[in-house]
């Protein structure tokens, strides 16, 4: 079996099955927990509007799919006790994991205790085992020490993952962010080998080669058998459909990833 196929296989498990398109509607997140279960096994989770996480839940219940949703999105933007509330919502909905987007424009800005407040707040409000990942929106933010420093505020402020970014803006994930954030978690594991911080890049992971990529880099940082879904994952829409085309040997990889 090649291991572009093996790879593939990996992958699949690890995917947030990904709609955050604008004019999302109910049917087409039936059409998306309907994608979840695989005959090669099923996604980790599916990553959908708040408005849409009852719905989800609902549809998932006994496939072991979790449900993540995304609060303080696309923008980062400041209002904190707005986002401490559209958490709480998303939790009593039954999310079980919520991806926040750090406000990035204010961690740039200089005002790093700002963020770091905003992801303590939100944090303080998600009860275990549901998770909190902090999208840094690496493209924003650019500068590689920048993004290296806004990878440990985030984990210094309880997060579960980090996750490079919206899908939202003009560049999204990429390899060079994801070195410096998985390197970030690295660091972290030295210091606290207890705690599990995971890993998610998002946005323009399109194809099994893609995904086989992050899988390597993952392995080379932090060892071969780190990756799991309690520790990676990939948020994408159109990557699902490459993996399985790689997996039957039916490869069309001409997809939209988030």
């Amino acid at each position: 079996m090649s291991d572009m196929i093996e790879n593939a296989k990996r992958a699949l498990g690890l995917v947030d099955l990904t709609n955050l398109n604008d004019d999302c509607t109910a049917e087409d997140i039936t059409e998306l927990t309907n994608r979840t279960v695989t005959d090669h096994g099923s996604v980790a989770a599916v990553c959908v509007w708040p408005r849409f996480v009852a719905q989800a839940v609902k549809e998932l219940i006994g496939t072991g799919v979790k449900v993540a949703t995304v609060v303080n999105f696309p923008h980062g933007g400041e209002d904190t006790d707005a986002v401490v509330a559209e958490t709480r919502q998303a939790i009593a909905d039954g999310a079980d994991e919520i991806d926040l987007v750090m406000p990035y424009k204010a961690f740039v800005a200089g005002r790093k205790g700002f963020a770091e407040e905003q992801i303590i707040r939100v944090k303080a409000v998600i009860p275990e085992p549901a998770i909190l990942k902090v999208i840094l929106e690496t493209g924003e933010i650019k500068d590689p020490l920048l993004i290296h420093a806004a990878s440990n505020v985030a984990i210094a402020a309880g997060a579960d993952f980090i996750k490079t970014s919206t899908g939202k803006v003009p560049v999204n994930a990429t390899l060079e962010a994801a070195e410096i954030m998985l390197t970030a978690i690295e660091e972290a594991r030295r210091e606290d080998a207890e705690r599990v911080i995971g890993f998610k890049p998002a946005g323009g992971i399109k194809t099994s080669e893609d995904a086989a990529a992050y899988l390597a880099l993952a392995d080379r940082i932090m060892g071969h058998n780190w990756a799991s879904a309690s520790t990676f994952r990939f948020g994408a829409s159109g990557l699902l459909d490459a993996l399985i085309a790689t997996i039957e040997g039916t490869e069309s990889e001409v997809n939209q990833g988030y």
